[in-house]
């Protein structure tokens, strides 16, 4: 197995963990903590992508870029997903740093399955 093998499959991992995770969250009511590991667990799955085709970077913003970049654009994923993952990350910002804002339990609730639906179409990427 290559590095870059290692590390997609390091990276889709850490994904299913970050899913199981908010879930437990959300059982919890720990609403902003879930919505962060449902943002984090798309996080790795779009990583797993850029590594899968060549492209590396550690930063959120860097990530999301060139996801939209080398796949909303060219179609391999669709729109929708693109947007999720900016709904996603902002999200998180408001879990982790929202001082007084707090994100309410039916966007945790559709942030687990948003992410949920960004790693399988993720996971089907990466079968191709």
């Amino acid at each position: 197995m290559t590095q870059n093998a290692e590390e997609i499959t390091a990276n889709i991992q850490r994904a299913n963990t970050s899913i199981q995770a908010a879930k437990d969250m959300l059982e919890k009511e720990y609403y902003d903590i879930a919505a962060s590991r449902a943002y984090y667990a798309a996080f790795y799955a779009a990583s797993a992508l850029l590594l899968k085709n060549g492209a590396d970077t550690n930063k959120h913003s860097g990530v999301i870029a060139l996801i939209h970049q080398l796949f909303v654009k060219t179609n391999r994923l669709d729109k929708e997903h693109g947007k999720n993952l900016n709904w996603l990350f902002e999200l998180r910002g408001i879990g982790d740093y929202g001082m007084s804002e707090h994100v309410s339990a039916g966007e945790a609730y559709k942030s687990v399955k948003v992410a949920e639906d960004f790693l399988n179409v993720a996971l089907k990427i990466l079968e191709e």
